[in-house]
Order: structure tokens, then C-alpha cells, then sequence
């Protein structure tokens, strides 16, 4: 039977909302230069790669700080830690815009609010958990995953429009004093605890970091869990960064390519609200990670092969539906086997494998397309088949001990 002695504080969506502009700005600077990569190498008179790098940075940095990251969350609680982040968000965004007519400074920019990023997104599970009833907290995790996606929807359809009306200084310079507000925001209305946990006091109980990490290491649920993100965000990254490459060889245009990118994204953003929802209400975690799995996967080999706009149109929204839908069951399931190791190391430990595997996938698919005619069928053929590898393993996850129990 469900206990009721505890109590629950509406000032939870406060502290949500509040990390949730973090998140958003924080993605939103990360994904700047990618839809004005041709415009910004012109401006800056470099190549094309380096002005990729500006984002290409934020995975190899994450990789570096993730651990430090994820410690000092579990370690100091959210308010220094996201604080930290947001801090470093604001700070270098604001930089990067007062030096935005000289490269170096903006690359050294991107660097210092990519040290902030493993500080906000590891602790997407551990505002959850500060703050929200078991219940609720995939619920709680899915808006926070909501605010990534909804900053990078920002950043690609905002960015080309101030840069078309305001240049880009003009558009660095006001990316800049949003990060500053954002921050102030955050310090001012973030808590770190509700005055009275809302979770029965057995489950306020955490390990040490790397106690934590070895006994999360060692169990069998979280390791097949690391290896399905490790695949569907390595897929995510590499479509988002390669979509105008993956349907051009199909004689879609720029324009078409855009609007499945973003429609891919939105898909994701309405996931992210829509999948961790149906999966509070029932309690359930596995049946509705599996569905996603499934779903993800007919969409994924739609955007590989369909050479209808409408079709394809119709597998980025089924793609980023339930890709993106599936992370925030998939973050705090990731919390619920890993207990009691805290929220930060089990948050961390999965987005460090979509880091690693972000990069390589990147990578691999420029290498192994088609010299004749820079088609990707071939690393995007090997994609699905690892999809449906993580399918096939997701069967085997058990729901957590905590979801199945009756002390929440």
C-alpha cells in the first residue's frame, strides 16, 4: 500500500522550471554555429571543420569533465553544481559575445561553457530526485530532457533569422546576456532540499561516489542500459549532424533537410513530455522502453532509405518521437537500478557513453561514406543494426526494485 507520510511542495515546479532555462541555454549555445556553419566560416575566414569544432568541442570536453562533474553534483548538491554550470554558461556566452569578431576568443568561449555542460546535465536525475516522489520522476527527468531538446529546436531555428537581422555579433552578443539572466535566475530561485524530503527517509539514503560507481558498475540492468545509450545517442548526434548529408544523395535540398531536422527535434520534444508521462502514470518502465526501441528503429530505417518527402518526413517525427522520448525513462530507470548510488554518477555515466559514441559516429560516417557519391547508406545500414541489437537486449531488463516496491 502506498505511504502518504511525507509531503510534496508545489515549489518543485519552481526549481524544475528554473533548471530547466539552464539546460535550454546551455544546448542552445552548444548548437549555435551548426546552422550557419557555410555563413560563419566566411565570417571568420576559416574552414568549415573548425567552425564544426565549435560543437564537436562540447562532446570531447564532457568526456574530460564528466566525472569531476557528476562528483561535485553528488558531492555539493545541485544549487553549486548546476550553479557552476550556469555560471560558466553565462560568464563565457557573455564573452563570446563581446569578443565575437575574434575566433580564438570564441573557441575559447565554447570551451569554458562546455566545462559547464556535464555540471547541468548530470543532474537532470538528481533534481528529480531532490525534489519529486518516486512517482513523478520520470516525469520530472522528462522535462528537463524536454529543455535540451527545446534549446537545440531554439538554436536552429533562431540563430539564422537574428543572423540574417543582426549579423553575428549581434546574434552572439544577445545568446550572451540571456546565459547572464539565466544564471541570476537560477541562484535566485533554486533550493537545494524542499523543507522535508518527498520520499519515505529509506530512500533519502546514498553511497559515496565511487562506491556508487563501482557497485553501479558491477550491475547487469545498468550495464546493458549504458550500451542502448551508448547506441541511440551516438544515432541522434550523428543524424543531427549529418542530415543534410544523409538525404541529399536522394536529391532533397537544403530547405528539405532543414525542416526534417527540425521536425525531428520537435518530435523529440513532444516525446519527452508524452513518454515519461505514460510511464509515471503506470509505473512502468521496460514496456515503454521497449516500445520506444521498437518505434525508433522503423524510423530510423526510414530516414535511411525513404526517397518520399512525405515518408521521410513522417520517420524523423517517429525518430525523434521515441528516440528522444525513450531518454528520460531511460535516465531515471538508469537512477533506479543504480540505487543507492547517487543521481549524478549513474546521470553522468550514461551521457558519457552518447559522448564517446557521438564522436565516433560522427566521424565513422564521414570515413565510410561513399566516395563516388557521399552517400551514408553503408554506417547508417551498420546503425540499424545496432538498433535492433539494443532491442533485442532491452527484453532482458527487469523493472527496479524501487518502481516494484510499495514504500513510495
Amino acid at each position: 500500500m502506498e505511504q502518504t507520510n511525507y509531503k510534496i511542495y508545489s515549489y518543485r515546479w519552481v526549481v524544475l522550471t528554473a533548471f530547466m532555462f539552464v539546460v535550454a541555454i546551455n544546448q542552445l549555445m552548444w548548437i549555435t554555429f551548426a546552422p550557419i556553419t557555410s555563413s560563419a566560416a566566411r565570417y571568420y575566414g576559416v574552414s568549415d571543420i573548425s567552425i564544426g569544432l565549435l560543437s564537436m568541442i562540447f562532446m570531447i570536453v564532457y568526456i574530460i569533465m564528466s566525472f569531476p562533474a557528476s562528483w561535485v553534483i553528488d558531492t555539493y548538491g545541485i544549487r553549486i553544481a548546476v550553479g557552476i554550470g550556469a555560471t560558466l554558461t553565462g560568464v563565457f556566452g557573455l564573452l563570446r559575445g563581446l569578443g565575437a569578431d575574434n575566433f580564438t576568443l570564441v573557441f575559447i568561449s565554447q570551451i569554458g561553457i562546455a566545462v559547464g555542460q556535464p555540471f547541468i546535465l548530470n543532474a537532470v536525475t538528481k533534481v528529480a530526485a531532490r525534489w519529486f516522489p518516486i512517482h513523478e520522476r520520470a516525469t520530472a527527468s522528462g522535462f528537463g530532457t524536454l529543455a535540451m531538446y527545446f534549446g537545440i529546436f531554439l538554436g536552429l531555428v533562431l540563430t539564422p533569422f537574428l543572423v540574417i537581422n543582426s549579423g553575428i555579433d549581434g546574434m552572439l552578443v544577445l545568446y550572451g546576456i540571456v546565459s547572464m539572466i539565466v544564471a541570476i535566475i537560477f541562484f535566485i530561485f533554486v533550493r537545494e532540499y524542499p523543507p522535508t524530503p518527498p520520499c519515505p527517509p529509506e530512500q533519502e539514503t546514498r553511497t559515496l561516489v565511487l562506491t556508487g560507481l563501482k557497485e553501479t558498475l558491477n550491475k547487469k540492468d545498468f550495464i546493458i542500459l549504458m550500451f542502448i545509450f551508448f547506441v541511440c545517442l551516438g544515432v541522434f548526434n550523428a543524424v543531427a549532424t549529418w542530415i543534410e548529408n544523409i538525404v541529399s544523395p536522394r536529391g532533397f535540398s537544403i530547405t528539405q533537410a532543414g525542416v526534417i531536422g527540425g521536425l525531428m527535434i520537435a518530435g523529440g520534444v513532444v516525446g519527452a513530455i508524452v513518454v515519461p508521462t505514460i510511464s509515471d502514470k503506470y509505473r512502468k518502465r521496460i514496456p515503454l522502453l521497449i516500445l520506444s526501441l521498437a518505434m525508433a528503429t522503423i524510423g530510423f530505417i526510414g530516414i535511411t532509405f525513404a526517397t518520399n518527402y512525405g515518408l521521410l518526413i513522417a520517420s524523423s517525427i517517429i525518430l525523434g518521437f521515441f528516440l528522444l522520448g525513450a531518454g528520460p525513462i531511460g535516465f531515471q530507470y538508469g537512477a533506479e537500478v543504480a540505487y543507492p548510488a547517487p543521481e549524478g554518477t549513474s546521470n553522468g555515466l550514461l551521457l558519457l557513453m552518447g559522448q564517446i559514441s557521438g564522436i565516433s559516429f560522427i566521424f565513422g560516417m564521414d570515413i565510410f561514406k561513399s566516395p563516388a557519391t557521399g552517400s551514408m547508406s553503408l554506417p547508417l545500414i551498420v546503425m540499424i543494426g545496432l538498433m535492433v541489437v539494443n532491442l533485442v537486449i532491452s527484453t532482458r531488463l527487469k523493472e527496479s526494485a524501487l518502481m516494484n516496491g510499495n514504500n513510495y
